[in-house]
C-alpha cells in the first residue's frame, strides 16, 4: 500500500469538508466572518484576486468555503489561499473566523509571528502554513482539539511544541515541522497516540533517539533526517509495528543496527545513510519480506554482504555504498528481479562483475565505482544485457586495463556513463568511434546526457561522432525515476573537507574527457550540442583553433580547454587569419560562468565584453602572447 503524500491527505480532508456541506443553497456571509476577512486582507499584499468587497457575500470569494447547515447565514469553514504569492503578516483579526475547519496559507511569502490565538480554534482540522517566512517561538499553550493535519514546515520557527500539545490535540494524525530552527528543543509527542505521519527533519535536533516516539503505535512515516541525533539506535524501534517509511539519515547515530526488522513487517523504505553505524547487516534486515528500498550508504558497516534473495526478491533500490563491506560482489543479487537501482561503490568488494548480473532486466542504475573489481571487458559484456540500464558508474577500477574492442556491445538506454580515474590504456577502440552515434556499443546513445571518461590514458583524436549525441542536441529524454533514490559522490569541492554526495538527477549535462592523451582538433561540430552545460577537455594535447561555432552551445556554463596546445588569435584582428575563425563570439554565451584556456599558445587581446570581464586572470595565464585586459590594447602584427 502506498504512502499518502502531504497534498493527498490535505485534499482528502478538504473533499470531506465539501461533501458535508454539499447540497445546500449558496449561503449569505455571516457578518463576523466578513469583518474578520477584511481585517485579515489589510495585512496582505497584493489584493486577493476574486475578493470583491462591494459584495457582502464572502462565501463567493476565491478560496472560501461556507456551511449554512445550522444557520441562516453561512459560516466560513474553509480558507484556502495556498500559492497565491501573498506577502505580509497574519493579522490577529483572522481568529474571528470562529467556525474555521481548514486554513491553508502555504507557499506564500508571509512573515512575522503567528498570532497566539490562531492556535485556539476549537473546530480547526487542517492548518497548513508551510513554505513561508514565519518566525518566533510557537505558543506554549496550544489548544486545537479537532486538529488532524498540522504543517508548519519550511519556516523559521525557533522553539518546539510543548508537552501539553498532545493533551489538547490528541486527534492529530499528520505533523510536519520539518526545516525550521528548533535546535535542541525537546520532542513531546508520546500522548499524540493517533499520529501516523511525523516529519521532524532538518531542525538541528540533538540528543539520543527520542524514545517517546516508540509509543506511537499507529505511526506509518517517521522522518528524523538532517538533525544531530547521536548515540546507539534503540531496540524500541521494533515497537513501531505499523511503520512503512523511516528515514534517520544525516545524523550521528553510532553502533550497530538493531536486529528488529522482523517486527517491522510493513516497513517498505529504510534510510540510515551518513551516520557512524558499524558492524554487520542484521539478519532480520537482510531477510525482510516487506522492504523495497534500503539506503545505508556512508557508514562503516562491514563484513560480507549476505542477503536472503528468496525473502527480498521485491527490493527495488539497494544503496550500500561507502562502507567497509568485503568479499566478492555478491552474485546472489541477480535474483532481485525487481531491482532498479544498485549502489555498491566505495566498498572493499572485489573480483569481477558476476555473470548472473545479466539477468537484472529491471536494473536502471548501477554504481560499482571505486571498488576493486577487474576485467572491464567481462563487465561490459555482461552488463549490456541489462536492457533498461540508464546510469553506469565503473570509475576507479580496472587499473591499466584496455577498453574492449568488441564492436557488438550494445547499451541502448544509457543516459550517463562514468568511467574516470582508471588509467585505461590505448586509443579509443572501434566501438567508441565507428558508429553514427558515439559509441557503437551503446547503440545510438540516444539518451546520453552525462559522459565522464576523465583521468585515463586514451589517445588519438576525439571521435567527431561524439558531437552528435542526440540528447545533448535536442534534449530527447529525461532521467528515469530511479535516479531519485541514489546519490553519487561528486569530486571534493574547494573548502569542504568531505566528499560531496549529490543526486545524479541534479548533475548537469556533461562531457568530461580531461586528463587523457587526446590529440587533434576541437571539432567545429561541438557547436551542435545546444543542451551541453559542461565541456572539459583539460590536459590533453589538442591543437589548432578554438572554433567560433562553439558559440552555438547556448547552454554552456563551464568550458575548460586548459593545458593543451591550442594556438589562435583571441581578439581576431583579422577575420581571415590562417588559424581559422576566432572565438570572439564566445562573449555571447550568456550562461558561461567558468572559462579556462590557460597554458596553451594563444595570442592577442583578451575580450572585455560580456562576462569575460568577470573571469579571473588565472584562466588565461601560461599564454605568453596574450595581452592582459588591464594593459593597453594589443597592436596588430
Amino acid at each position: 500500500m502506498g504512502i499518502p503524500t502531504m497534498s493527498l491527505v490535505f485534499i482528502l480532508l478538504a473533499v470531506m469538508l465539501q461533501q458535508m456541506i454539499q447540497g445546500s443553497q449558496e449561503p449569505a456571509c455571516h457578518m463576523n466572518d466578513l469583518t474578520a476577512l477584511k481585517g485579515f486582507a489589510k495585512c496582505l499584499e497584493p489584493d486577493i484576486g476574486g475578493w470583491n468587497w462591494s459584495s457582502s457575500n464572502c462565501c463567493s470569494f476565491t478560496g472560501i468555503t461556507c456551511d449554512n447547515s445550522s444557520d441562516i447565514y453561512g459560516r466560513l469553514v474553509g480558507l484556502e489561499l495556498g500559492n497565491k504569492r501573498l506577502t505580509g503578516t497574519i493579522c490577529e483579526s483572522l481568529v474571528g473566523l470562529e467556525q474555521l475547519r481548514i486554513l491553508n496559507l502555504s507557499l506564500n511569502s508571509l512573515h512575522g509571528k503567528i498570532p497566539a490565538n490562531l492556535f485556539h480554534f476549537r473546530n480547526l482540522e487542517v492548518l497548513d502554513l508551510s513554505n513561508n517566512y514565519l518566525v518566533g517561538p510557537l505558543p506554549s499553550a496550544i489548544h486545537l482539539p479537532s486538529i488532524k493535519y498540522l504543517d508548519l514546515s519550511k519556516n523559521y520557527f525557533s522553539s518546539f511544541i510543548s508537552m501539553r500539545f498532545c493533551t489538547s490535540s490528541s486527534h492529530i494524525q499528520y505533523l510536519d515541522l520539518a526545516h525550521n530552527f528548533f535546535g535542541e528543543g525537546l520532542i513531546y509527542l508520546e500522548n499524540c497516540t493517533s499520529l501516523q505521519y511525523v516529519f521532524l527533519n532538518g531542525n538541528g535536533l540533538s540528543g539520543t533517539f527520542p524514545e517517546n516516539l516508540f509509543r506511537l503505535q499507529h505511526l506509518r512515516v517517521l522522518h528524523l533526517q538532517q538533525n544531530q541525533f547521536s548515540g546507539p539506535l534503540s531496540y524500541g524501534i521494533g515497537n513501531l509495528s505499523n511503520l512503512v517509511e523511516m528515514d534517520i539519515s544525516l545524523n550521528d547515530f553510532s553502533g550497530s543496527l538493531p536486529d528488529v526488522f522482523g517486527r517491522l513487517r510493513k516497513l517498505e523504505s529504510f534510510s540510515a545513510s551518513s551516520n557512524r553505524l558499524t558492524g554487520l547487516l542484521p539478519a532480520s534486515l537482510v531477510n525482510s519480506t516487506s522492504l523495497l528500498r534500503i539506503d545505508l550508504h556512508n557508514n562503516s558497516l562491514d563484513g560480507p554482504i549476505r542477503i536472503k534473495c528468496s525473502a527480498m526478491a521485491q527490493v527495488t533500490s539497494l544503496d550500500l555504498a561507502s562502507n567497509n563491506f568485503q568479499g566478492p560482489v555478491p552474485a546472489s543479487l541477480s535474483s532481485f528481479q525487481s531491482l532498479r537501482a544498485l549502489n555498491l561503490a566505495r566498498t572493499k568488494l572485489g573480483g569481477v562483475v558476476p555473470f548472473k548480473f545479466r539477468n537484472l532486466h529491471a536494473l536502471e542504475f548501477l554504481s560499482l565505482g571505486n571498488t576493486s573489481i577487474n576485467n572491464i571487458s567481462t563487465a561490459l559484456e555482461i552488463l549490456q544485457h541489462c536492457k533498461n540500464l540508464t546510469i553506469l558508474d565503473l570509475g576507479l577500477n580496472f587499473y591499466l586495463e584496455e577498453m574492449p574492442s568488441n564492436v557488438n556491445l550494445q547499451f541502448t538506454s544509457l543516459t550517463a556513463l562514468i568511467i574516470p580515474f582508471c588509467h585505461l590504456r590505448g586509443s579509443l577502440p572501434i566501438w567508441l568511434s565507428s558508429s553514427k552515434m558515439f559509441p557503437s556499443w551503446i547503440g545510438k546513445f540516444k539518451y546520453l546526457f552525462y559522459l565522464d571518461l576523465s583521468n585515463n590514458s586514451f589517445s588519438g583524436e576525439i571521435p567527431e561522432s561524439l558531437t552528435g549525441l542526440e540528447n545533448l542536441v535536442h534534449k530527447t529524454a529525461l532521467l528515469k525515476e530511479s535516479c531519485e533514490h541514489i546519490s553519487l559522490v561528486k569530486r571534493k569541492e574547494q573548502g569542504r573537507p568531505h566528499l560531496v554526495y549529490d543526486n545524479i538527477c541534479t548533475f548537469p549535462p556533461t562531457i568530461d574527457l580531461s586528463h587523457n592523451k587526446f590529440t587533434g582538433p576541437i571539432w567545429p561540430s561541438f557547436g551542435n550540442l545546444k543542451n551541453l552545460h559542461v565541456l572539459n577537455l583539460e590536459e590533453n594535447n589538442l591543437s589548432g583553433s578554438i572554433p567560433d561555432s562553439i558559440s552555438g552551445m547556448t547552454s554552456l556554463e563551464v568550458l575548460d580547454l586548459s593545458c593543451n596546445n591550442l594556438r589562435l588569435e583571441v581578439l581576431g584582428l583579422s577575420p581571415n587569419n590562417i588559424s581559422g575563425d576566432t572565438p570572439h563570439s564566445l562573449v555571447h554565451l550568456s550562461f558561461l560562468s567558468v572559462f579556462n584556456v590557460s597554458y596553451n599558445r594563444l595570442y592577442g587581446e583578451i575580450p572585455s565584453e560580456g562576462q569575460f570581464m568577470t573571469f579571473p586572470e588565472a584562466g588565461f595565464e601560461g599564454n605568453e602572447a596574450l595581452c592582459p585586459r588591464l594593459l593597453a590594447p594589443c597592436q596588430t602584427k
